[in-house]
C-alpha cells in the first residue's frame, strides 16, 4: 500500500519513528484524528436521532430476541436516568454493576454516563463465588457506589449481604426471592426524566464515565478511571484506521463480558459510535455454556467476529460440523479481530481457508495492542497480514516508547488522550505506573514485525515480569516458549504454567484439555494415566528436537489434576492465569517435578 487513501476499507499503516541518543524510539502516527465525540451520550443522541428504528441492543427472549431501538435506548437511558437523579445521586457519584451482560445492565450505564455518573462493572464471579467475595469487598469499599445493580436479587442475593453491600441500596431488574429490600428495574424504565437535561449538559470530556478493574493478577484488583474522553477518543483513533465501521450498520454477537475493557469498552463501543447493533451472546467458550453461543448464532450473526483464541476454537469446531451455519456465518462477515492472546495459527489458517470457501476471497485478521488503563487500543493491525502474533501500528495521538532490553527486543511504554491520568484512589500505585516523561509502564515487550520497514508495525514478545534466568544466567521468555508449547498440545492441554526460576531447566505445569473423572483434589494432584502422558511426551519430544538451547526447551512437565481456582486467585476474572498464584500455591508440585529422575510416573522427563 503506498499513501494515506483507504483502501478495502483501511487506512494504510504508517509508522513515524524519533530516535533517541540512548537507543529509545518513540513511534507515532501520521493519520489525523477525526472529530472526536465530547461524550457518549452525544452517540446515543445522534443514532436516536438520525437511525431510531434501528436496534441498539438484544438479548436472548425465550426462543427470540428482546430488541431495543436506539429511540427507545435513548428514551429509556433518559428515564432510568430521572431515577438515578431522584434518589439523590449526583454527578462524581457511583453505581455499582454486579451482573453480566444484559439490556438492563448496558442501559443503566449508559445513563449513569448521560449524567455524569459513574458505573462500575464488577466481574459477576466476584459475588457469585464464595471464595472471591474478598475481591467484591474490595471493590466496593473502593469505589463507595451509592448504588448497586444486579439482574436476578436471587441468585445474587449472598453478595448482598456482605458486610460491604449490606447498607448499599440495590436496584434489581428481577426482584423475586430478594433477602432484603430492592429497588424494582422496571420503576427506572418509565421514571420521568425531570432534571436529565441539566445534568447532562455539565457532563463533558473530563467526566469520568466508568471505573473498570484490572484482572488483579498479582494483588486485589486495581480501579482504573476511565472518563468520556478516554472513550471517545479511542473509538475516534479505531475509525481513523478502520474507515469501514461507518461504511455501513454493523452486528456483533458478543459474548465478551463488559467488566473487561475488550467487551465493554472496545466493542460496545464501537456499535454506539457507529450506529450498530449488539446482540447479547449469554454463552461462553466453556463445556458448559458454548451450546448458547451456538444458539444465538443459528439465530443472528454478526459483520464484525470479535472473540479470544479459545472462542474461536469452539466456533470453528462448530463451523466445521454445520453447513448451514457456516455459510450464514461469513455472509456479510469483514474481519475476525482477535485478542487477549496469540491465535494459534491453524485455527487462522482453517478459519481463513473457510472463508475463501465461502465467499470468494480472504478476511481479515485484525488484532490489538491496549490495556484497561488506555481504553483499550493503543496498537492495531490495520493491514493484511499472514500470521498471528501481530499487534500493529499506532493509532493516531498515541505515542509509543520503546526501550531497548536485548537484541531485537524492546520495552513498551505508552502515552496519549485514551491514557488514564491515574487508578483510582490509589496515588501510590500511580507512581509507580509512569516513568518521569509521564508514559504508562506497561511491563510488556515487543519487537518489529520488519526492523527495516516500521510501517509493518509491532509483535507482541511477552510480559517482561513472567521472563525469568535459569541458573546457567540465561534468561527465558516464558510467554513465548508456552505459545509454542500449545500449538504443540492442541487437543491435550489448553494453558500451562512455565517453570524455572533458578533451575537449571525450564518446564510446565499443564492444564489437560480433558478435566479428569478420577476425583482427585487438592493442589498437589497430578494425572499419571499412561496414554495421556505417552502422547504428549511424543508431542513434547517433537517440539524439544527444534530447540536451540536450554532457554526455549522444555525438558520436564506434570499435569495438573485440580484446575485453576478462581477463589484462590490463581485466574482472573477474565480467565487468565495468575502465573505467581499458581506457582505459589503448587509450589510442592513444582519441587516434585524438578525432584523426579525418572522413576516418578507422573513426571514427564524429556
Amino acid at each position: 500500500m503506498s499513501g494515506a487513501e483507504p483502501r478495502d476499507g483501511l487506512v494504510p499503516q504508517r509508522v513515524e519513528v524519533e530516535r533517541r541518543a540512548d537507543g529509545t524510539l518513540i513511534l507515532t502516527s501520521p493519520h489525523p484524528l477525526p472529530p472526536v465525540a465530547a461524550t457518549t451520550g452525544d452517540w446515543l443522541d445522534r443514532w436516536a436521532e438520525e437511525t431510531p428504528d434501528a436496534v441498539f441492543i438484544a438479548e436472548r427472549e425465550g426462543a427470540g430476541w428482546r430488541e431495543v431501538s436506539y429511540a427507545e435506548a435513548r428514551r429509556r437511558v433518559r428515564s432510568i436516568a430521572g431515577w438515578l437523579l431522584a434518589q439523590g445521586l449526583r454527578q462524581g457519584d457511583t453505581v455499582a454493576i454486579l451482573s453480566g451482560n444484559g439490556v438492563d445492565h448496558g442501559l443503566l450505564a449508559l445513563a449513569c454516563q448521560y449524567v455524569g455518573l459513574a458505573s462500575a462493572a464488577v466481574a459477576e464471579q466476584y459475588t457469585l463465588i464464595p471464595g472471591a467475595h474478598d475481591r467484591l469487598a474490595h471493590v466496593l469499599d473502593l469505589v463507595a457506589p451509592r448504588l448497586i445493580y444486579v439482574d436476578d436479587a436471587a441468585r445474587y442475593g449472598e453478595g448482598l449481604m456482605l458486610p460491604a453491600a449490606r447498607d448499599i441500596p440495590v436496584l434489581a431488574s428481577r426482584t423475586a426471592g430478594a433477602p432484603r429490600d430492592v429497588s424494582a428495574m422496571a420503576a427506572a424504565l418509565d421514571h420521568d426524566d425531570a432534571g436529565v437535561d441539566a445534568a447532562r449538559a455539565a457532563t463533558g470530556p473530563d467526566t469520568l464515565a466508568k471505573i473498570l478493574f484490572t484482572s488483579g493478577s498479582t494483588s486485589h484488583p486495581k480501579g482504573v478511571p476511565t472518563t468520556h474522553r478516554m472513550m471517545c477518543v479511542n473509538q475516534a483513533q479505531l475509525a481513523a484506521c478502520f474507515p469501514l465501521l461507518s461504511a455501513k450498520r454493523h452486528r456483533i454477537v458478543d459474548w465478551l463480558p463488559w467488566n473487561h475493557v475488550f467487551g465493554g469498552s472496545h466493542n460496545f463501543n464501537m456499535m454506539l459510535a457507529n450506529g450498530g447493533a449488539i446482540y447479547i451472546d449469554d454463552g461462553k467458550p466453556t463445556d458448559l455454556h458454548f451450546p448458547r453461543t451456538l444458539e444465538a448464532l443459528k439465530s443472528v450473526t454478526g459483520t464484525l467476529a470479535f472473540n479470544v483464541p479459545v472462542g474461536y476454537a469452539r466456533v470453528l469446531e462448530a463451523l466445521k460440523a454445520d453447513a448451514d451455519l457456516r455459510r450464514d456465518f461469513f455472509d456479510g462477515l469483514e474481519f475476525f479481530f482477535y485478542a487477549g492472546a496469540s491465535l494459534p495459527q491453524e485455527i487462522w489458517t482453517a478459519l481463513e481457508e473457510m472463508a475463501l470457501a465461502e465467499l470468494g476471497r480472504k478476511l481479515l485478521f485484525v488484532s490489538s495492542w491496549g490495556m484497561t488503563e488506555t481504553a483499550p487500543a493503543c496498537l492495531l493491525v490495520h493491514e493484511p497480514v499472514a500470521e498471528s502474533g501481530i499487534v500493529g501500528a499506532p493509532v493516531p495521538g498515541v505515542r509509543i516508547k520503546l526501550i531497548p532490553e536485548d537484541g531485537p527486543r524492546f520495552e513498551l511504554r505508552v502515552a496519549g488522550p485514551n491514557v488514564m491520568a491515574g487508578y483510582y484512589r490509589d496515588p501510590e500505585k500511580t507512581k509507580e505506573t509512569f516513568d518521569d516523561e509521564g508514559f504508562l509502564i506497561t511491563g510488556d515487550a515487543v519487537k518489529f514485525v520488519d526492523p527495516a520497514d516500521p510501517d509493518r508495525g509491532l509483535r507482541f514478545d511477552g510480559r517482561i515480569s513472567e521472563d525469568f534466568k535459569l541458573t546457567s544466567g540465561t534468561w527465558v521468555r516464558a510467554a513465548n516458549i508456552r505459545i509454542e508449547l500449545l500449538k504443540a498440545l492442541e487437543g491435550l492441554a489448553v494453558d500451562a504454567v512455565i517453570t524455572g526460576h533458578d533451575r537449571g531447566e525450564v518446564g510446565a505445569l499443564l492444564i489437560p484439555a480433558q478435566p479428569p473423572v478420577t476425583g482427585l483434589q487438592g493442589p498437589g494432584e497430578v494425572l499419571a494415566d499412561p496414554a495421556l502422558l505417552a502422547r504428549i511426551r511424543e508431542r513434547m519430544e517433537g517440539l524439544a528436537a527444534k530447540a536451540t538451547g536450554s532457554s526455549n526447551r522444555i525438558s520436564r512437565a506434570v499435569v495438573m489434576a485440580e484446575p485453576p481456582s478462581l477463589a484462590d486467585h490463581e485466574m482472573t476474572a477474565k480467565g487468565n492465569l495468575n502465573n505467581r498464584k499458581m506457582l505459589d500455591r503448587r509450589a510442592d508440585m513444582v519441587a516434585r517435578l524438578y525432584a523426579a529422575d525418572g522413576s516418578d510416573p507422573a513426571v514427564i522427563i524429556i
